[in-house]
């Protein structure tokens, strides 16, 4: 049970320091209850389950490349590493429970990967990404490196799984995927066990509530993990200057606005309790503000949201496909698709939490 003691800590430490009750189990009349049982079984545990689903599908693609390393098997194992990325991008907001235990946020998507650590895991042969010090050598990004980033052309690439070092490479691109496919069988396993109904009762409007972790989960993601880590780092937000190496999907090149945009989608149709499997909606954030008739500059809270979602999708298409061309040549339009994204970080981390009554209890040390 990492972190938990020092979850609680924590959450005891803003509760004394704040100036209203961090409880707060005033009953507002909303049924929280049924809002998580959509979010259980509507929206995570159908998010998890894809990813496993695409993760099935880059083990078998990567054993058939392993097996038999042509330039035409490398290309079939790109394709299932981008579907399973994008995948990802759905479960990367829900990472409590069984995933904040064994770190699935950190072994699935820490980047920028470091190359020189990887080449030296594959030379000895000698790893094991359960520790911390492997975070970013392990995950999605290092398979970024593994499938794009060893040769300049395809040829190059598939050449180091058939020379003489071939055994190695093939035997760390196995470990990478399977690694992956563990992991979140492990959560999936958790959620499908007794976990879902511990997350469902556990329905109050405590700082330990489901609802509470849950949005503060979502939130950090959004703020961190979308605003600033796919757009403002890189940009340079956070920096004296731009850092091109840091985008996501840096080997590849072409796929960072395809995962920008993912991920955003996914925090819409989060917050708008959109089923993950079917264009249906049910209990969400939009549904549970507009019952509290939440009200902003004359309009309601939820439209706000979602109007300025929809304008983060129209300054995000100005982007190019590859973030390192648009850092270098023309850094101002990832400058205005991060303003956008900061906007909504506003209205949702003070705006609606406000009028949730729910604490923000991680940390923001990004520097805005």
């Amino acid at each position: 049970m990492k972190k938990i003691f020092f979850l609680f800590s924590l959450i005891t430490l803003i509760v004394a320091c704040s100036s209203t009750d961090g409880d707060t189990t005033t009953n507002d009349g909303y049924d929280r209850t049924i809002l998580l049982t959509h979010w259980a079984n509507n929206i995570i545990i159908p998010s998890y389950t894809n990813y496993q689903t695409k993760l099935q599908t880059l083990v078998a693609d990567a054993n058939t490349f392993t097996t038999t390393p042509t330039e035409a098997n490398l290309l079939i194992v790109r394709g299932s590493w981008l579907e399973a990325y994008k995948a990802y991008q759905y479960v990367s907001p829900y990472s409590f429970g069984k995933a904040e235990d064994i770190y699935f946020k950190e072994k699935n998507n820490t980047y920028p990967t470091s190359a020189t650590a990887i080449n030296t895991n594959i030379t000895t042969g000698t790893y094991d990404f359960g520790l911390i010090s492997q975070f970013n050598k392990q995950g999605l990004p290092a398979l970024d490196y593994v499938l794009n980033g060893l040769g300049e052309t395809n040829a190059e690439i598939v050449a180091f799984y058939t020379g003489t070092n071939a055994a190695k490479y093939k035997k760390y691109l196995t470990d990478l995927v399977t690694i992956l496919k563990t992991n979140n069988d492990t959560v999936l396993t958790d959620w499908n066990g007794n976990y879902k109904s511990l997350y469902i009762a556990n329905n109050g409007n405590s700082v330990s509530s489901s609802v509470n972790i849950t949005l503060n989960n979502f939130l950090e993601g959004f703020e961190k993990d979308i605003r600033a880590g796919k757009v403002g780092l890189p940009a340079g937000k956070f920096s004296t200057g731009t850092r091109p190496q840091d985008v996501e999907g840096y080997y590849k090149k072409d796929v960072s606005k395809i995962l920008l945009n993912t991920a955003v989608k996914g925090a819409q149709d989060f917050f708008n309790g959109k089923n993950f499997n079917t264009n249906a909606t049910g209990p969400g954030l939009k549904e549970y503000l507009d019952f509290l008739k939440v009200v902003r500059s004359g309009k309601n809270l939820s439209t706000t949201i979602n109007s300025q979602f929809e304008n983060i999708v129209t300054k995000n298409a100005e982007l190019s496909d590859n973030f390192r061309n648009q850092i270098t040549t023309d850094n101002t339009k990832m400058l205005t698709s991060y303003d956008a994204l900061q906007l909504n970080v506003s209205y949702l981390k003070i705006d609606m939490m406000q009028a949730l009554k729910i604490t923000v209890y991680y940390v923001d040390s990004d520097g805005d």
